[in-house]
């Protein structure tokens, strides 16, 4: 069984998306939880249209009725978790008639894929940004889990919590250390040890304090506070939420510099534009969404004469700090000597097969299942979560609730420089339902301004009931109808991460 929650897995990630039809067509069965009519929906035994924003109760009403019917894993929650009695008395507060009121599922959907779930040997659970881009975001992850550990779907093969990354090297770079709070490996700077291991490896004192995320970043620029920035592969100005105050902190830095492949919307504040190299122009590694750390070849010589590693390195010895790497090779041989999840994986290996780590050792195989036999923590440890709304919903003054998301056509914010993909998809298209178009006055193809608290944009629609009624969804591809520049710019407390799902907005025909 795949339970799939916020994720619009053949558009954002088609590879994956594809082998899950084979799954279905094979006889798998198939939960979708979206508002939106999405293509998995049309294959799935169970499509659950979720009011956005309601995913805690609506897991804490699955998790409500496999206790109540005795379905949950008792030896698994016995012998490997912490904590049941506190779950058990927040679901309790969730019967099925209420969550059905909140989040819009009919009662029985939701005793159906409840039992379906929890009698299913072999079910995952596959989540991306729908999950994570609300202010609960955190919890909503937690509450994932927290279904999994009840019905003992973990530490086995074809079983697990499966987060989506939205990229292809995601994994990669959080492995390396491109976080705030960890070196690589995710071993954190404030733990002294590491620390002092570190500071030894490179010959240099660190900080044992947290950095700053990226939305930190950007109210500090504004505040004056962060003076400059080096913007490496990333399109702040159209991929953040309210991208006007991403825009108004770029112009208040003292100095900018942005590494990139083109002139982005980001790239026409910077003060230095240094020539990044893509993935066909360098050696290197990809770590994939299930952890397999995999070889990528250059297939070309760098267009910039310098790949983006050989450019890093350059510029870090004119600043003073002496690098000599002579191959991406010796950089990644660095980073796992002292990282232990991955001291065990090196090219000699990975040119032969890509290697899932942990791999502390050489002789290790590789893990290609987390959890088994007990957690990072030891036992783990359930969390009591109710409901918490989104930062912004709609009212008499912004009606609609905007949604946002990607679409096949386009990978992120690269793609609208490559013509041919651009043909594809040329311009924005915001999903209106049949029942609003009727009262806007409005038809496919029409021009439309949709405006929240944080500024408006104008975009062509597209009439489908793909959409409930009260909801607009729109990409955030296309510089033209620059989505995120209306988008909520409340955050998860704990990951910072935007609010890109849920906010009120006003649509009105031009």
């Amino acid at each position: 069984m795949l339970l799939l929650v916020g994720t619009n897995t053949t558009e954002a990630h088609p590879v994956i998306g594809y082998r899950m039809k084979q799954a279905a067509r094979r006889g798998a069965k198939l939960i979708v939880v979206d508002p939106r009519r999405i293509e998995l929906a049309e294959e799935a035994d169970y499509w659950l249209r979720i009011q956005p924003g309601t995913d805690i109760p609506l897991l804490n009403g699955l998790m409500n009725i496999i206790i109540k019917e005795g379905l949950h894993d008792e030896a698994f929650i016995a012998e490997r978790t912490d904590n049941f009695e506190a779950l058990k008395e927040t679901v309790e507060k969730y019967p099925p008639e209420l969550v059905s009121e909140m989040t819009g599922v009919p009662v029985d959907d939701l005793y159906a894929v409840a039992r379906l779930y929890a009698t299913t040997d072999k079910a995952m659970t596959f989540y991306t940004l729908g999950i994570t881009e609300h202010i609960c975001g955190t919890s909503n992850v937690m509450s994932i889990a927290n279904l999994a550990m009840l019905t003992g779907h973990l530490g086995r093969p074809h079983t697990g919590v499966n987060p989506i990354r939205g990229q292809n090297n995601v994994q990669g770079a959080c492995d390396m250390g491109a976080l705030p709070n960890v070196f690589s490996g995710y071993q954190r700077v404030t733990d002294p040890a590491i620390n002092e291991k570190f500071e030894k490896a490179w010959g240099v004192p660190l900080s044992d304090q947290l950095g700053l995320m990226i939305p930190d970043m950007f109210d500090k620029a504004n505040e004056g506070k962060l003076k400059s920035m080096y913007i490496l592969g990333e399109n702040p100005v159209l991929t953040d939420p309210n991208s006007n105050h991403i825009r108004s902190g770029l112009a208040n830095l003292e100095f900018l510099v942005v590494h990139e492949l083109f002139l982005t919307e980001t790239a026409e504040y910077a003060d230095v534009i240094l020539p990044a190299a893509s993935f066909a122009e360098t050696d290197g590694t990809f770590t994939n969404t299930e952890r397999r750390v995999q070889r990528v070849r250059k297939a070309i010589t760098p267009l910039p004469e310098l790949t983006t590693w050989q450019a890093i390195i350059a510029l870090s010895n004119r600043m003073g700090y002496a690098m000599n790497y002579s191959d991406p090779g010796e950089i990644w041989d660095e980073m796992a000597s002292y990282s232990p999840s991955m001291a065990g994986i090196n090219y000699d290996r990975i040119d032969a097969k890509g290697i899932q780590w942990p791999c502390p050792t050489l002789e290790h195989p590789g893990t290609g299942y987390l959890h088994s036999g007990t957690f990072s923590r030891g036992k783990g440890l359930f969390q009591a979560i109710d409901h918490v709304p989104p930062g912004e919903s709609p009212d008499e003054e912004y009606p609609f609730l905007l949604s946002t998301g990607r679409i096949l056509y386009h990978y992120n914010v690269t793609t609208p420089y490559s013509p041919g993909i651009q043909s594809l998809w040329s311009e924005e298209r915001a999903e209106v339902n049949p029942d609003d178009a009727d009262r806007l006055g409005v038809h496919t193809g029409d021009m439309v301004k949709v405006a929240s608290r944080r500024g408006e944009i104008t975009t062509k629609i597209q009439v489908t009931d793909r959409v409930p009624p009260g909801l607009i969804w729109m990409s955030f591809h296309h510089t033209a109808s620059p989505t995120n520049a209306i988008t909520s710019d409340a955050v998860d407390p704990i990951t910072k991460t935007g609010e890109y799902k849920v906010c009120g907005v006003r649509v009105e025909k031009l």
